[in-house]
């Protein structure tokens, strides 16, 4: 398979991603309360660290204290947690779009809410290998964060699809671990080549965002462009999160024989390099 090949079915699925998007705006609401909800988790544990501090913000850095790493962990799992909540939330209303039925904000958030002990017991895995990863980044040198680095790659390409398993197959970490690494290597290969196609609208908008930011900077006032360009990126950020999102709802429905409208198991058999 070349590589044209695989690039091109990426960008045409990438493309059929935003058109569900654009077909139910309401699908952004998501990962909008995502967002708003990590903001709020952040703010939360800086206000209590700095509390902690004695609000001094110079004694907030203090390595080696377990209460530090003790708040990593908590931060990582409930930070895992809410994507996962959100995320799953949306990939079921994707499935109800794409299967004709009404889609509503209450009923993705009732199913992520049916599901929310098998969400917490992932976000305590997934959360404590992420608090890990960090911990140990933070304290080696450069091959360190290189080998973290590349674990957390492999961990990102092995938990592609735990999502939606733990949400239809309703499956523990592990279980749903090894699902996702068993479907990742079995049934798609190593490579995803959309990946490449939304990175590339990523940067081409990012760029789009700025230019027309700096002009408005230079032509109204500074203020005004600086307000523009960063609402421009949060609208991006949440965009391109809705659209990763349903790809992978889609890419899910058609790996487990239930194919989707705007997709074809072929054309989606081309996003991956099949392992020899």
């Amino acid at each position: 398979m070349s590589l044209y090949t695989r690039l091109s079915a990426g960008w045409q699925i990438a493309l059929n991603s935003f058109k569900v998007l654009k077909e139910n705006r309401q699908l952004l609401i998501f990962p909008v309360l995502s967002g708003i909800s990590m903001i709020l988790v952040l703010a939360s544990f800086f206000t209590v660290w700095l509390g902690a501090a004695g609000w001094d913000i110079d004694n907030m850095e203090q390595p080696g204290n377990p209460a530090v790493y003790l708040g990593i962990f908590a931060f990582y799992i409930l930070n895992y947690f809410v994507i996962v909540f959100f995320n799953m939330a949306l990939i079921h209303c994707t499935s109800l779009y794409f299967k004709g039925e009404e889609v509503t904000l209450r009923k993705g958030i009732d199913f992520s809410m049916s599901r929310i002990g098998k969400i917490f017991a992932w976000a305590l895995f997934a959360g404590s290998v992420g608090a890990i990863l960090k911990i140990v980044q933070e304290n080696t040198g450069v091959i360190g964060k290189i080998i973290t680095g590349l674990v957390g790659i492999v961990w990102s390409i092995t938990t592609f699809f735990v999502v939606p398993i733990i949400a239809y197959e309703n499956l523990g970490p592990i279980a749903a671990l090894k699902e996702s690494a068993k479907m990742m290597k079995e049934k798609w290969g190593e490579g995803l080549g959309a990946g490449f196609s939304f990175g590339l609208i990523q940067i081409i908008a990012g760029l789009v965002i700025a230019a027309i930011g700096f002009i408005v900077a230079e032509t109204i006032h500074p203020i005004v462009g600086i307000g523009l360009g960063v609402l421009g990126f949060l609208m991006l950020a949440t965009i391109l999160s809705a659209a990763r999102t349903v790809f992978i709802s889609s890419v899910y429905h058609n790996i487990t024989g239930d194919p989707v409208e705007n997709y074809n198991r072929a054309l989606v058999d081309n996003l991956f390099v099949s392992k020899k």
